[in-house]
């Protein structure tokens, strides 16, 4: 009897420990809280892979800023509404600014796990890794 508790209870960690690992986000968004800021509504998908800027104001111009310095998005744009793909961005951190006309409001995206890192399944016996 308690090898099958034990045979029960190891096959549900390890499932549950399967599925953690499969679902694990691609980003992670520290918003800005001031409330100079409330007129940006910041977010990612449901999927995380995507930012999602939306305003009242024209947003006129993106910029990002990551742990080397670079600027990894420099868009220029007139509009309401932007989605942003993040899955080409470097693996660290990236401060985003948006500029509305003579305000430029600050928030953190945090990449954590590149695209050529992700498992693919091919088979149910063969997993590679995405180069």
């Amino acid at each position: 009897m308690r090898t099958i508790i034990f045979i029960i209870f190891f096959s549900l960690i390890t499932s549950l420990n399967y599925t953690a690992q499969a679902q694990a986000d691609l980003a992670i968004l520290e918003k800005n809280v001031n409330i100079r800021a409330k007129g940006l509504i910041h977010e990612l998908n449901t999927s995380k892979d995507t930012l999602i800027l939306k305003s009242e104001t024209l947003i006129t111009k993106i910029y990002s800023v990551s742990m080397n310095y670079e600027r990894e998005v420099d868009l220029n744009i007139n509009k309401r509404l932007v989605k942003i793909p993040l899955n080409q961005l470097s693996k660290g951190k990236h401060v985003f600014v948006a500029v509305q006309s003579s305000m430029r409001i600050v928030f953190v995206i945090k990449i954590l796990r590149d695209d050529e890192e992700m498992l693919l399944a091919i088979a149910d016996d063969d997993l590679v890794v995405k180069q």
